[in-house]
């Protein structure tokens, strides 16, 4: 690496559609927000030759995404594909949103890509998320490479920052993580900073001098030669260390040189299989240069350093009934198997599927068979477990505003499908003669609630289609009707990640809405026993309405639901109608009896009533059931019960403290905590629910991004009644 002369390339830089798995690398950009990953996008773009200094494609259109909002907001929250080419080899590109609201688009980077290039900035360093994501590449074995980024910043320092990223990123060993280049610079201003004008390759020891806007290699002088001496001989005993060649180590420390070539291969075999993370430094191109500083080295090290789409282990692989499948790896000539990583809607084109094809050759007017998971289990409206046939539309390779048309997709590459209507993020793509269904990739749970409503009489009209499109875009998003509230709830990832979600309906599908408050599902019970007579008699000529019943509630343990019990005896309530006191007592309950909250955890016992024999009905006993529940908890102590959530909370040990606090201040009451690894401390406790609304954004706040939490629901219990007392005031003066 480092060691070709490299031109602009001009209009060759244009990537088309690969012939071969072995001529592609998918690389996803990884860091936090402002970290630079997009302005890195167009400075490669720009050395590659797919980008003008005007920042426009070769063949029009802007490098960033389309979405006006995201313009607007300066800030992308979407994955976005740019495909460029170096040396014959087409590299795909992955910007992913650095803010961990968006971190779904993250994990479908992820997924669709063989390296990952995790972009620090020099003037921020390495953030919690950051090193959280590297933990999840680790965890599946993902090469990855830094890349420095705002060298210009005050105070910046390359050395310092690798330093930092050795012992961020290295864990047991930090000579896994060590700089390929070291920075050259300049004459130093009136403020004292020297700018970075170029950079020194440690192994072959040459000066790529990018002063000029134009990448000028040369030979260093002899002054130079020793401040690069003792980074280079710790790159090269690294890079050893990580050699499938048992006998270089003893050879190098018996005083042997070894041959620069051969460093070169061992280090381009360690980054491929994930056991050597190189840093560089990069910088975009200044104004009137064609090529940023570092970008020729970091392209270097992408195609010849990263991994092909063949050295990737293929995802599982079932039949849509569950029957596991072997999938070729990576064969263009094998059955398709391709997966929907991104779903949106272009302005003029429609609905847009990023796919990446993971086996055998996707071509356009085919038709194919769109397999996609069932979420019911997490909530999901309108996910359930789907499968249909679909004729595949135009092929592209996207960039900006620009489509490429594309005649076919082989395994291993990424395009664009056109108005693929029936296939949302994280659905399977496969042959129609043999459908399969992939293993899909870890998404979030989102769990900020959003309760909204339409905001006039034509929204609700359009609400339904524009939720529907908006959640199959977005598999972290998740979509509620709750049954006891009557809210629609939009559960998010965070309040930007709402925000956008908001502007998506009202832009995209001309749905305004207004968020209302959020409503947790209350419960009521009875404090103790009560008795209830239920009288409806009723005459107005003809078949009049007579039933009277009497009845004893008590409390049950949590959990019990309702009890109906018969103790009547002698006949006085006839057999036939006794069903029809209990569902009343039932329809009743659900209505509930206080405060408008589903009853629950009582036994119901009919002691006694009377019949009439033409004027009794099973109507009429419904409402009798129903009069006397209402008596019964006219005269006894109603209690308001809130359901009570089983929270994890995942943090750092620095935070635990600061945690534990906050849940406490919440009502929580913590179970216990289990120290993990990474220096990480899990944190179970039990919290009412109507205090963890926000608590995906507290958390955030309170741990600076460092901590997770999930939740499920535990049980309903009593409410303090100073609050249940508040709440029903509420409940009344909404009335």
């Amino acid at each position: 690496m480092g060691d070709k002369a490299h031109t602009h390339p001009g209009a060759a830089g244009r990537a088309q559609a690969a012939d071969h798995p072995a001529s592609v690398r998918n690389v996803v950009l990884v860091g936090h927000s402002g970290s630079g990953k997009t302005t890195l996008v167009e400075a490669l773009a720009l050395t590659a030759g797919a980008l003008n200094r005007a920042g426009r494609v070769e063949d029009g259109g802007c490098v960033s995404d389309y979405d006006e909002m995201e313009h607007r907001q300066q800030r992308s929250v979407q994955l976005s594909l740019v495909p460029v080419e170096w040396d014959g080899i087409k590299v795909n590109l992955l910007d992913t949103p650095g803010y961990a609201d968006f971190v779904g688009e993250l994990r479908a980077g992820l997924r669709a890509a063989d390296a990952a290039l995790f972009v620090v900035s020099a003037a921020d360093g390495v953030d919690g998320s950051t090193r959280m994501v590297w933990e999840e590449c680790a965890a599946v074995g993902m090469p990855r490479a830094l890349v420095i980024t705002h060298l210009e910043a005050a105070r910046a320092d390359f050395e310092e920052m690798t330093r930092i990223c050795a012992e961020a990123f290295g864990g047991d060993d930090p000579d896994a993580v060590l700089p390929l280049y070291l920075p050259l610079h300049g004459p130093r201003a009136a403020d004292g900073h020297a700018p970075v004008t170029g950079l020194i390759g440690l192994l072959t020891q040459k000066l790529f001098d990018y002063s000029t806007g134009e990448r000028k290699e040369s030979e260093p002088g002899a002054d130079e030669l020793p401040l690069i001496e003792e980074a280079r001989n710790r790159l090269i005993e690294g890079i050893i260390a990580e050699s499938e060649d048992e006998t270089l180590m003893d050879r190098y420390l018996g005083g042997e040189q070894i041959d620069v070539k051969t460093l070169i291969q061992d280090l381009e075999r360690a980054v491929a299989r994930g056991s050597f993370f190189p840093v560089l430094a990069a910088a975009p191109a200044a104004e009137g240069a064609r090529q940023g500083l570092g970008t020729v080295e970091l392209l270097e090290l992408v195609v010849r350093g990263f991994p092909t789409p063949l050295e990737r282990e293929a995802p599982r692989v079932t039949t849509p009934d569950g029957r596991p499948r072997e999938l070729n790896r990576c064969d263009p000539d094998a059955p398709l198997v391709a997966e929907v990583v991104k779903t949106s809607s272009d302005p003029y084109v429609g609905r847009v599927s990023l796919v990446r094809v993971f086996s055998g050759t996707l071509r356009a007017d085919q038709t194919v068979h769109v397999s996609g998971h069932g979420l019911a289990d997490r909530g999901h409206e309108g996910r359930a477990l789907h499968e249909a046939d679909e004729r595949i539309g135009a092929l592209s390779t996207p960039f900006g505003k620009q489509q490429r048309p594309v005649t076919h997709v082989i395994a291993g590459d990424l395009a664009c499908v056109a108005k693929l209507s029936r296939a949302e993020t994280g659905d399977t793509l496969s042959a129609k003669d043999d459908p399969l269904l992939m293993e899909p990739w870890d998404m979030p749970d989102p769990l900020l609630p959003l309760a909204i409503q339409a905001h006039s009489k034509p929204d609700e009209d359009k609400l339904s289609q524009g939720l529907a499109r908006l959640v199959a875009e977005d598999p972290t998003m998740r979509l509620e009707q709750n049954p006891d509230t009557h809210q629609v709830v939009l559960w998010c990832l965070g309040e930007a990640h709402a925000d956008v979600a908001l502007e998506r309906l009202r832009s995209r599908y001309g749905v305004q809405v207004d968020v209302v408050p959020h409503k947790v599902s209350l419960r009521e019970t009875f404090g103790g026993k009560a008795g209830g007579r239920g009288r409806h008699v009723k005459q107005s000529g003809g078949h009049g309405q007579y039933a009277i019943c009497e009845i004893e509630v008590e409390p049950l343990p949590g959990g019990s639901g309702i009890e109906f019990v018969d103790k009547v005896v002698g006949g006085a309530v006839p057999r036939q109608f006794i069903p029809s006191v209990e569902k009343g007592v039932r329809a009743q309950a659900a209505k509930g009896v206080a405060a408008g909250h589903p009853l629950i955890d009582v036994r119901v016992t009919l002691l006694d009533g009377k019949a009439h024999s033409v004027d009794s009905s099973d109507a009429a006993f419904q409402t009798a059931g129903a009069l006397a529940l209402r008596e019964a908890a006219a005269g006894a102590r109603i209690h308001l019960l809130e359901p009570v959530a089983e929270v994890s909370v995942l943090v750092g040990d620095d935070y635990v403290g600061a945690v534990m606090s906050d849940l406490s201040g919440r009502r929580g009451r913590v179970l216990g905590t289990e120290q993990t690894t990474g220096g990480r401390t899990l944190i179970r406790a039990e919290v009412p629910e109507i205090e963890i609304g926000r608590y995906a954004v507290d958390l955030r706040s309170l741990s600076h991004g460092t901590a997770r939490f999930n939740r499920r629901y535990a049980r309903h219990e009593p409410m303090p009644p100073q609050l249940a007392e508040r709440l029903r005031e509420e409940a009344r003066a909404g009335a």
